[in-house]
């Protein structure tokens, strides 16, 4: 095989050289992920990352939070393909819609595309099942790794990839069932990213675009529904005539960050085009076979850029129930390292993310460099406390307390997010 899509013939600068890294702003998700030993990028893979064991914990921690949230709300996870042939494309309309932004490769005779988005590897997977009435609505998930050949000069950071990956999730639902599923998955949305510290959420109503698929008729439903459906979740939109995708309008969920930056992350997408494209049905209780509505949805948006605005968001200090590590414990002198490895041990068995620092360096050295690790919470051990079974807690803010042993085994696990009874 060998690929019909070469980059652009500009110089890449996924990720500064030394010299400019060093200009970079101390609160730039770049530099943070550098002091937090997070990920890198560099030119041998331009617009994809290398993320390092700290980064991959967070980005698998993040991923985590999103499988449990679909889990309760009835999603069934998929894995699909990672390229499809041309033909599959065209009946999608990204051949004709996207190409541009596509990845291509020939094969002998046979032209393919690595997928750009997982849409319809979600819809082959929905014929295959079949569904009838019953089944709806039909929820399923991905976290999709997708590819996009942006060009080199806008690459940013986590902010513009060319390998990323979506937390894509797709609803099929009878036409009955669309305005309460869309106003299911916006009225938990403000609670969900109040979890990672955005208390102001915007939502957008993006509404169809001059190049589109689809009949007029067909969009004028789709965005009655789409509407409906934002009045009944009490949301107060800013229209955005012309921003929809070319299948469908969306709602788009803008979060602030403490800078005052906007951030579009999640969306939600009314779909007629799709379904009717790939001719998907499912059999009524009449047994006659019907069009689902698709609904496309995401709460990240992209898992690389979502980290990349929390880093920037907090700092680099993100939420205790979210640090790659949340406790360390550093034992003062080689006769606490025993004392400390025990508790660090307990620690672990109640789900905290814990290390022990039993380097020969001073205390100041320790908490300076879990500071500067982003680190929420260091135990720190020594004579006293190993002779009194107690603990000196110290936040990441600075402020300390002494505790007993059971009592910093239970502010711990609060701080870190766990179940009394964990």
């Amino acid at each position: 095989m060998r690929s019909l899509s070469a980059p652009s013939g500009k110089a890449f600068h996924a990720f500064p050289n030394t010299e400019t890294q060093h200009m970079l702003d101390e609160q730039d998700h770049r530099a943070l992920g550098q002091r937090l030993d997070l990920f890198h990028l560099q030119e041998e893979a331009p617009g994809m990352v290398f993320w390092h064991p700290r980064g991959f914990q967070l980005y698998r921690l993040l991923e985590e939070h999103v499988r449990q949230r679909m889990r309760r709300e009835g999603y069934l996870e998929v894995r699909s393909p990672q390229i499809f042939s041309q033909p599959l494309w065209e009946r999608s309309g990204h051949w004709e819609n996207f190409r541009e932004n596509m990845f291509l490769i020939e094969d002998g005779a046979r032209h393919l595309g690595i997928k750009p988005v997982n849409c319809p590897g979600h819809i082959e997977l929905v014929q295959r099942m079949a569904p009838s009435y019953r089944d709806l609505p039909l929820r399923i998930g991905e976290f999709g790794l997708v590819h996009r050949s942006e060009p080199g000069g806008a690459l940013h950071g986590l902010f513009r990839l060319r390998q990323f990956t979506q937390d894509d999730g797709h609803i099929f639902c009878a036409p009955e069932q669309v305005v309460d599923e869309v106003v299911h998955f916006v009225r938990s949305l403000k609670e969900f990213y109040a979890g990672f510290g955005f208390d102001e959420v915007q939502v957008a109503f993006s509404g169809r675009p001059e190049a589109r698929a689809g009949s007029d008729a067909v969009w004028d439903q789709a965005e009655e529904w789409l509407a409906a459906a934002a009045k009944q979740a009490g949301l107060d939109c800013k229209l955005q005539p012309g921003q929809g995708a070319f299948y469908g309008p969306k709602l788009e969920f803008v979060l602030k960050d403490r800078l005052g930056r906007e951030w579009q992350c999640g969306t939600i997408q009314l779909d007629l085009v799709l379904p009717e494209r790939f001719d998907l049905r499912y059999q009524d209780a009449s047994g006659s076979k019907v069009r689902p509505v698709m609904l496309h949805r995401a709460l990240l948006g992209s898992l690389e850029r979502f980290i990349g605005v929390l880093l920037e968001h907090h700092g680099g200090s993100l939420p205790a129930w979210l640090a790659p590590e949340q406790v360390v414990v550093a034992p003062v002198g080689q006769a606490a390292v025993e004392y400390a490895e025990r508790f660090a041990s307990v620690l672990r068995r109640a789900g905290c993310r814990v290390r022990v620092d039993a380097r020969d360096e001073s205390l100041s050295r320790k908490v300076l460099d879990s500071h500067q690790a982003g680190v929420p919470w260091l135990a720190v051990v020594g004579a006293r406390e190993v002779a009194a079974g107690a603990v000196r807690l110290r936040q990441r803010q600075g402020a300390q307390k002494d505790a007993s042993w059971d009592e910093a085994v239970a502010e711990l696990r609060a701080a870190c997010g766990l179940d009394s009874d964990a």
